[in-house]
């Protein structure tokens, strides 16, 4: 394992892949701390390791939202599809270790847990070994110099954030070359017109930034185009999405029920889809709507996820503001 690493080690501090490199590092040792584990007689060590080790999904939304769509836009889609369906069978393994971890049920953990481990073992052999190699082949400086802002979105399994690549740079700007805009401006002459009033495009992403709604916008061509970066997301994006064919910014597993949605809406044989489920403890209800203009041609789909677990426990009435 790490046969790649002698040329990752001589990359810059915060590189993409030198981070994903300190990351192999610390799962290595976690791996090795699991396997020595004494289950049965200190159940509690064994499970703040298990716990140090789920985080691995923060690498998991990383190379989906970020590896990946920069992999497509050179045109190996190869870990959108093989890869990605690898995460989900080790996700598969972490949720069914956790539901015995709930039990304290030893012996099945200790019956499954080599297969996580072998199993993680080997997608970080592939990734030595195949993933990182191709993609500093692929991928130009250019892009890795993108990907800090959407990983940073994602986080990383390190207990610091790696340093920002390239280093952020504080350079003087002389005033006549100082275009930044400071202020919202309220003045109709900012604003566009919609359907019934006018704003600015600030005020348009304030609002959809303050949504407590995910929206993502897929045009007619099968492309994502947007979605709102809200603080507390159901689900990880980034801007690698941005431009991405719809059938690989979901799960294999799914994509052929997306797919369907998609040429349903653009047939004009539906209009709405939606599905409600359990997603980390939580209730989650996701609605996707077809969007067609006045003339009814068919313009995209908009998918809308929301956590609706506190709003499905109210009862009765509030009628009065109880902040006194």
């Amino acid at each position: 394992m790490n046969s790649f690493l002698p040329v990752v080690e001589k990359l810059p501090e915060g590189h993409p892949v030198k981070v994903y490199y300190e990351e192999s590092e610390l799962i290595q040792d976690i791996l090795f701390e699991l396997s020595d584990a004494e289950i049965a007689e200190d159940f509690q060590k064994y499970y703040n390791i298990f716990n140090q080790l789920v985080t691995i999904e923060k690498r998991f939304a990383r190379k989906e939202n970020q590896l990946f769509p920069y992999l497509e836009k050179h045109g190996w889609n190869g870990p959108s599809r093989g890869m990605w369906s690898f995460h989900d069978n080790l996700r598969d393994q972490i949720r069914l270790l956790n539901t015995h971890n709930s039990e304290k049920n030893t012996a099945k953990i200790i019956e499954n847990l080599p297969y996580l481990i072998e199993g993680i073992k080997r997608l970080l052999m592939i990734e030595d070994m195949r993933l990182f190699p191709n993609a500093m082949q692929i991928l130009t400086e250019e892009d890795w110099k993108e990907f800090y802002e959407g990983d940073e979105e994602m986080g990383w399994m390190l207990s610091e954030p790696p340093t920002p690549y390239p280093p952020k740079e504080e350079t003087y700007i002389h005033p006549s070359e100082d275009f930044t805009e400071r202020e919202l401006s309220f003045s109709l002459q900012d604003t566009f017109h919609y359907d019934e009033g006018y704003m600015t495009p600030d005020q348009v992403n304030l609002l959809l930034r303050f949504l407590p709604i995910d929206i993502t916008y897929v045009d007619e061509n099968d492309k994502v185009i947007f979605y709102n970066r809200g603080d507390d997301r159901v689900f990880p994006r980034s801007k690698g999405i941005i431009g991405r064919g719809v059938r690989f910014c979901h799960p294999p597993k799914s994509v052929d029920m997306v797919i369907r949605i998609v040429d349903e809406f653009r047939a004009g044989t539906k209009d709405v889809a939606e599905f409600w489920f359990n997603y980390r403890g939580r209730i989650i209800h996701i609605r996707y709507f077809a969007i067609r203009d006045h003339d009814k041609k068919y313009r995209g789909v908009i998918e809308m996820s929301q956590d609706i677990t506190d709003i499905r426990k109210l009862e009765g009435q509030k009628r009065l503001l109880d902040w006194d």
